[in-house]
């Protein structure tokens, strides 16, 4: 056990990234309106962002090149575009939104500064953390966060004493509550990140992982990260489920949660607690000012045509990605003046489950190729799976754009 652990990590860093405040407050509200009911939409939120996330890794060990590039050199240009639009706007919701969760979770630990103080903070260390240390300095640094966050969680869910039958019955016998189904798709578009999916080439480059040989590890490394995500949301779920709906609005969601672990476990199950919220959305915003960049440098090597095969690493300590990585930890601010961060950190949420169909409906073509995967190309397991994904979170992103319209 103690050798697998060593050998993995870049999915216990997509693990760590996706569990964020918009996981939580998704599955907060869907519980406490739904309770049980809605576990079911966990589980199958952590399959699907597996398969996806399977599809890019498998994608880089047979070819040797990232999914940013193959959409660049195999698909007609408008395909890049739109995903480069798609890239800056998501990036300056999704960085409002947890600079905005980070300010949240400290302010109900110590408010003695407010929320954008403390977003502010939470910013700018994160920064100087992506910037000062190494990738394997920020893997431990993940691995810690996500135990912190996990203990915390599967301990408090244990000390409520769930039905675990009635857990096990609404896993494998899902059905969706009336009025239901936009917290369900919330959940399943939440679980296991979005964007943050393509970061995970970067990480596995940065690990070492280069080859074929390296694919039963990409999908233990995986497997064990997306384990470790549904738990968490079950978890999240059963702490909700007896929540009163005059608390699912706003700041009151944490407090409420932090206030019925205080009633089970006393005024240190409240704080341990606390400290567990700050951990998730303080590592998602690591990982998401880690990873994001790389994404954008990669882009910007591509377009101007660079042919050098240059690694994660040096991408990491390019003008590109640096230059990136302080405009989407300082430009968002500005959303913060708007008074909602709950509601920045729903849109986070939302704004997420829209990349799901353009990465489906790209694996599904590049990943069938039998001239560029060869034998490595999908199993009709998993392109089920892929259309799934896309029919699923193309009906959910359709169904908000509406109702925004």
């Amino acid at each position: 056990m103690k050798n697998i652990l060593k050998s993995i990590g870049p999915g216990i860093v997509v693990a760590a990234t996706g569990i964020g405040a918009g996981d939580m407050i998704a599955a907060t509200v869907g519980g406490a309106k739904y309770g049980y009911v809605i576990l079911w939409a966990v589980v199958l939120g952590g399959v699907l962002k597996y398969v996806l996330n399977e599809g890019v890794g498998r994608w880089q060990l047979v070819t040797g090149t990232t999914i940013t590039e193959a959409w660049q050199k195999h698909l007609p240009r408008f395909f890049s575009w739109y995903f480069l639009v798609y890239l800056i706007l998501w990036t300056i919701i999704v960085s409002a939104a947890l600079i905005a969760a980070t300010g949240l979770a400290a302010h109900s630990l110590f408010p003695i500064l407010s929320i954008k103080t403390w977003g502010l903070i939470h910013s700018a260390i994160a920064v100087v953390i992506v910037l000062a240390g190494t990738y394997k300095n920020f893997e431990n640094f993940m691995k810690i966060m996500i135990s912190l966050m996990f203990v915390v969680v599967i301990i408090s869910t244990i000390l409520v004493k769930p039905d675990l039958l009635l857990i096990v019955k609404s896993i494998f016998m899902p059905v969706l509550p009336e009025g239901g189904v936009k917290y369900s798709f919330a959940i399943i578009g939440g679980v296991g990140g979005s964007v943050t999916i393509l970061s995970y080439g970067y990480w596995i480059s940065e690990k070492g992982w280069k080859g074929t040989a390296y694919k039963s590890r990409m999908k233990l490394d995986l497997a064990i990260a997306y384990i470790l995500t549904t738990l968490f949301g079950i978890s999240i779920i059963v702490l909700s489920a007896d929540l009163q709906p005059d608390v699912v609005n706003g700041s009151k969601i944490v407090l409420a949660l932090a206030e019925k672990m205080e009633v089970n476990t006393g005024s240190i199950g409240k704080w341990v607690f606390l400290i567990g919220f700050w951990g998730a959305v303080f590592s998602s915003m690591l990982g998401v000012w880690q990873g994001v960049p790389y994404i954008f440098a990669d882009f910007v090597k591509n377009f101007k045509k660079n042919t050098d095969n240059v690694s994660s690493e040096k991408l990491h300590s390019s003008f590109n990605y640096r230059l990136f990585l302080v405009l989407m930890a300082s430009l968002p601010f500005a959303l913060l003046f708007i008074g909602k961060p709950v509601w920045l950190i729903v849109v986070y949420a939302i704004a997420g489950s829209l990349f799901m169909p353009y990465l489906a409906i790209t694996l599904l073509y590049l990943n069938n190729n039998a001239s560029l995967l060869k034998s490595e190309n999908n199993s009709i397991l998993i392109n089920i799976f892929l259309l799934i994904n896309l029919l699923l979170f193309l009906y959910l992103g359709i169904m908000e754009i509406i109702n925004y319209l």
